[in-house]
């Protein structure tokens, strides 16, 4: 799956994560752009993001997570193997 469509799968979790349809996700964006995105939301929502692309994340892994763009490609990555 190429990057652009990972992206706009996210955008679409995060949209109904969040309930909120304006939010539009960057490479960049990050929890400090997504109000709601916290602590307490992030692990639900890498929980709906490892279900919708049917994988699963490593502890370690979502903790060095710094931006969409980085799992953007970890998830690419994951696709891949």
């Amino acid at each position: 799956m190429e990057q652009n469509k990972i992206l706009e799968v996210l955008q679409n979790i995060f949209q109904k994560f969040f309930k909120n349809d304006n939010i539009r996700l960057t490479i960049l964006s990050s929890a400090k752009e997504i109000d709601p995105w916290d602590s307490l939301n992030h692990m639900s929502l890498m929980g709906e993001i490892e279900k919708t692309f049917e994988l699963e994340f490593e502890f370690f892994e979502l903790m060095e997570l710094q931006n969409v763009g980085d799992l953007v490609n970890s998830i690419s990555l994951k696709l891949k193997s």
